[in-house]
């Protein structure tokens, strides 16, 4: 059995609720168009491979930096329309969402609001029913864009579910195991800093503390500086709290959350990676300007060595993006099992209509079929 067919079907063996969800709501999903852009790797091509059986006409795209390229060739050999290398950069991507959206699709599944935005901005025709979006991130640029949107978008990553299950859980596991795979660097004992104490940040954070790293949390909500309180992790300003860090994690899913001020608190040796959705969360540009020259230490972009006009050394993993995906293989499957079951759901109910016009949470009687059905699997 070729490999790629192997780690999809060892996927499908773990993704007992989406693989129901899917068989059930085929009458309501075969025969549309759908565009898509989600990270191509194994867990995804077991909701793909679903659809496709479903009776769906897929066209995916996925991030770039995360796309496992013997996955997407697979999904092609199915009869997908699949448009993403690992290699791809941003244009690439730009070039990617433009030929997806090329299918004229009757719904979308988004993962950063790139398809949305691009589809509201080129004009979506008469059909065109709606779609999901997976993150936060898309789910704010999505809220905040001007234009109007005039069909329903759930937001995935407004799910309660979600929130507990996929990220605080799923990308804690899945981070912590990406920057073992990265640094090859211990654990227990490690300095480190969490930036964002959403449910990503705490889900990285408490993994790390429970490991024996020695956590500092630094989040502008209060309720949530109290929270990483009360779960034994020392809270400060961003100052503060990067000044004595051996390794960063930044989860805020914000631009530009590390700058200049911010690279000049580091200690030299400190280890950047990022966990939020896009690569923006590091100021590039100020680490650039910051840097005298690079040094590689592993394949290029890997784990690199920004050493400053100061004589520090600041080293950022995989280009600051997330580091789940470009150093280990995403959140666990039984974790992507909640999250893409409740993707497959939210899709059958935009096609079902009698939605709202407008971006929104996931409806409520999906969340809690989907509870139910995994209090049954789990008890």
């Amino acid at each position: 059995m070729p490999k790629t067919v192997a780690s999809t079907n060892w996927a499908l063996k773990h993704m007992p609720l989406t693989t129901r969800a899917v068989r059930e709501l085929q009458p309501l999903l075969s025969g549309k168009r759908l565009a898509m852009c989600l990270h191509v790797e194994p867990k995804t091509a077991a909701l793909v491979t679903l659809l496709v059986e479903a009776g769906m006409d897929v066209h995916l795209t996925g991030s770039p930096g995360t796309t496992h390229d013997d996955v997407a060739a697979g999904l092609a050999d199915l009869g997908v329309s699949v448009f993403t290398r690992r290699a791809d950069d941003e244009r690439d991507h730009v070039r990617n969402i433009a030929r997806v959206l090329e299918c004229d699709p009757d719904i979308t599944l988004d993962n950063g609001a790139d398809l949305t935005l691009s589809l509201l901005a080129s004009g979506t025709r008469a059909g065109y029913l709606g779609g999901t979006e997976e993150t936060t991130t898309g789910g704010l640029r999505l809220r905040e864009t001007a234009a109007v949107l005039g069909k329903p978008v759930i937001v995935i990553n407004d799910s309660p579910l979600k929130l507990m299950v996929e990220n605080e859980f799923g990308v804690g596991q899945s981070v912590v195991q990406g920057f073992l795979n990265a640094t090859n660097l211990m654990v227990p004992g490690t300095r480190a800093a969490v930036l964002g104490y959403g449910p990503c940040g705490k889900g990285v954070a408490d993994t790390l503390g429970k490991l024996g790293a020695r956590v500092a949390v630094c989040d502008t909500d209060p309720m949530r500086a109290l929270h990483a309180i009360l779960n034994g992790h020392q809270v400060g300003p961003a100052a503060e709290v990067l000044a004595n860090a051996q390794v960063v994690f930044t989860a805020t899913g914000r631009e530009g959350v590390i700058g200049a001020a911010e690279l000049a608190a580091l200690p030299d040796g400190a280890v950047l990676a990022g966990v939020g959705h896009f690569a923006w969360e590091i100021d590039k540009a100020a680490l650039a300007a910051a840097t005298l020259r690079t040094v590689e230490y592993a394949e290029p972009a890997r784990r690199t060595g920004h050493v400053l006009r100061d004589g520090r050394e600041i080293v950022l993993l995989d280009q600051g993006r997330m580091l789940n995906l470009t150093a280990a293989n995403g959140n666990s499957i039984q974790a992507m099992d909640l999250g893409l079951t409740l993707q497959a759901r939210s899709l059958a109910a935009v096609c079902a209509g009698g939605l709202a016009p407008e971006v929104q949470p996931v409806p409520s009687d999906v969340e809690r079929r989907i509870a139910t059905d995994l209090v049954e699997l789990l008890a």
